[in-house]
């Protein structure tokens, strides 16, 4: 590997130009690797998602062409660069080896990996059928899907909107589809490891497919993060990622029950010992939960907000004191906690009159 010292030999321009990997210059034509098979293959099985997103550009008038392009230039699109990506066959490189992955219902091997998870929903069964990635293959999928992330910002830096195209703006989306399939092979066959790390967080008051859900989110996250090229697995990335988020959703649950439980003593309303230790099945729980938020849109817009950001409540993560709450709404701190006292008031007759499901309500 060369060094860039001071003291090197001053080497010339064309020497140079001989050295550095010629850069491509992108054209709204599609590109020839596009025309691989496997990728052929992957488009038109999303063919009706997207004829979907093209719709809009075919259908666009000047005026409209000119607003999706302003759209597509303020949109996100991120991905891990690679210095292979600004080579000349780049395209060529990347997409020269197939990928072989397996169908789940070409192969009974693979269709046996249901038989393992037999204590699990058939909608869950399936989502396990896709075959664990071997290595190359993983690597060829997180180069695939972050070239063409990259084929598509490169794309959209030559957008204008003074001077639309709808063959770019066609070519970004195919790009941007082309990467989410890669990506969503990468992410079926890794929800085995999703499911092994959540089962181990549920609990009466965290339920699987919640933590199933955040666990999926934070896969997807994790695989737009990942880079391949430091030679690690993505497991060993995925599963911290899994298992951070799966404490953090555990945490949080605590939290809001343990808000609600605070805001329901300060409404008098009695909560039990054995309540108090989770004894609630998770049915009355979400009924308490529905019934306490139809009792705060009873209030009016200033009482809500009071009670929300008194008790911690939604969308509040810590508790506020009655001055913060005098200088945002724009009244003295006495008049804060008479509004504190009315709304509380109200919500203790409202609780007094519908006995809120699996507690005692005190007069």
């Amino acid at each position: 590997m060369a060094s860039s010292t001071t003291g090197s030999v001053d080497v010339s321009a064309s020497e140079q130009s001989a050295v550095k990997p010629a850069r491509r210059r992108p054209t709204s034509r599609t590109p020839a690797w596009m025309k691989s098979p496997e990728l052929v293959t992957a488009l038109e099985s999303i063919q009706d998602q997207y004829e979907q997103r093209i719709q809009p550009i075919d259908d666009a008038s000047p005026e409209q062409l000119e607003s999706l392009t302003r759209r597509c230039l303020q949109r996100e699109i991120a991905y891990i660069p690679n210095s292979l990506f600004d080579q000349r066959n780049a395209g060529n490189e990347v997409f020269s080896e197939t990928l072989g992955l397996e169908s789940p219902s070409s192969d009974g091997r693979v269709r046996a990996t249901r038989t393992n998870a037999v204590d699990l929903p058939v909608h869950l069964g399936r989502m396990c059928e896709a075959a664990l990635l071997k290595p190359h293959q993983e690597v060829a999928l997180f180069r695939r899907m972050n070239f063409l992330m990259h084929e598509a910002a490169l794309q959209r830096s030559l957008l204008s909107s003074r001077r639309p195209s709808k063959a770019r703006l066609k070519l970004i989306e195919r790009l941007i589809l082309l990467a989410e399939w890669h990506r969503d092979r990468i992410v079926e066959a890794n929800v085995r490891l999703v499911i092994s790390i959540v089962k181990k967080f549920v609990n009466t008051n965290n339920s699987f497919d919640e933590l199933l859900s955040e666990g999926i989110v934070g896969l997807m996250r994790a695989v737009e993060k990942f880079d391949y090229d430091r030679g690690f697995r993505f497991s060993t990335y995925a599963t911290q990622v899994v298992r951070r988020n799966s404490y953090r959703t555990v945490v949080t649950n605590q939290q809001d029950r343990q808000k609600v439980a605070s805001g329901l003593q300060d409404m008098e309303i009695d909560i039990s010992d054995e309540g108090r230790v989770s004894a609630i099945s998770e049915k009355r729980w979400h009924e308490l939960r529905a019934r306490l938020s139809e009792m705060l849109n009873d209030l009016d817009r200033r009482e809500k907000l009071i009670i929300r950001a008194r008790f911690s409540l939604g969308s509040h993560r810590r508790v506020h004191t009655l001055q913060s709450l005098a200088d945002r709404l724009g009244i003295s701190k006495e008049r804060v906690r008479q509004l504190e006292r009315r709304a509380m008031d109200k919500l203790r007759a409202m609780a007094g009159e519908s006995s809120l499901p699996g507690m005692d309500v005190s007069s």
